[in-house]
């Protein structure tokens, strides 16, 4: 397998792997998806609130601020060795809430969250909240605890993570008389025009839709189209609680895991002796 990076942002990054099937791209997907933990709050002990929202709609927004998370920090509550449905500092962690509107309408946002840890806390503090008329108030602690996404949404370390086959785009020099209807028909720059020659220029941006093959007067047309099936290329975008690069380590962790339990409990099987009537 080989891994290269084309673009990387902040919280996003392109690349493209080789090597692999289609298969074990769509579990590295999922994977990431569904089965790397991340932070989010879980528990919320309202105090006070006298705001217009209830006291379950608070706690559903709450729940669903991105956090920054530390995962080497924290054990997930069903790993933890307390065993206690409170938690304790190794699996959970405290952020309060204690803000009041005074004479003024007031908007509470994620940045109003004090955070017991400062490694835990929401990724952006312009996140709105609640609004406060005059004089009302809110006051609570919420509860922050890993999770994974497969239990619920909130606990997905991506907002996006999506895979296509690498393509293969050939020109036949010959046939091509460099028109250029090519070039300006495809949607994502993929061709240009140089000395009276159609060349390549984006690979990676290509999307298969085929526009270019139809809009080429040749025929057979001079442009093929084709993908390479051990070759994909990903984009995946953090929800700013994890780097990329953890998310899509932390999901090679728990394929390896799922892949030595699978081969060690069929070992298991062939192992147990025949059953005779």
């Amino acid at each position: 397998m080989n891994i290269r990076v084309l673009k990387k942002t902040e919280n996003s990054m392109r690349f493209v792997v080789k090597g692999i099937t289609t298969p074990f791209a769509n579990t590295l997907r999922r994977i990431m998806h569904a089965e790397v933990s991340s932070m989010a709050i879980d528990d919320v002990v309202i105090i006070e609130n006298s705001s217009v929202l209830h006291d379950e709609i608070l706690a559903l927004r709450l729940g669903l601020i991105p956090l920054k998370t530390n995962l080497d920090s924290y054990n997930l509550p069903e790993e933890c060795s307390c065993k206690s449905e409170l938690g304790c500092n190794l699996c959970r962690t405290v952020l309060t809430l204690d803000t009041q509107a005074k004479s003024e309408v007031r908007i509470v946002y994620s940045g109003d969250l004090v955070p017991e840890d400062p490694n835990i806390a929401p990724v952006s503090d312009k996140i709105p909240i609640v609004k406060l008329a005059p004089s009302q108030r809110v006051r609570l602690e919420a509860y922050a605890k890993l999770g994974k996404g497969k239990v619920h949404a909130k606990w997905q370390p991506v907002s996006a993570c999506t895979y296509r086959y690498m393509p293969i785009i050939k020109i036949d020099s010959a046939s091509c008389d460099a028109c250029g209807d090519c070039v300006e028909v495809c949607p994502r720059k993929v061709f240009e025009k140089n000395r009276n020659k159609i060349k390549v220029a984006n690979l990676s941006e290509c999307i298969l839709c085929g526009d270019c093959v139809e809009a080429c007067n040749k025929n057979p047309p001079a442009i093929r189209i084709s993908w390479n099936e051990n070759s994909f290329i990903f984009f995946v975008e953090s929800m700013g609680g994890l780097p990329v690069e953890r998310v899509l380590s932390e999901a090679l962790k728990i394929y390896e895991n799922k892949y030595l339990e699978f081969m060690n409990k069929l070992a298991g099987i062939e192992n147990e002796p025949e059953k005779t009537s």
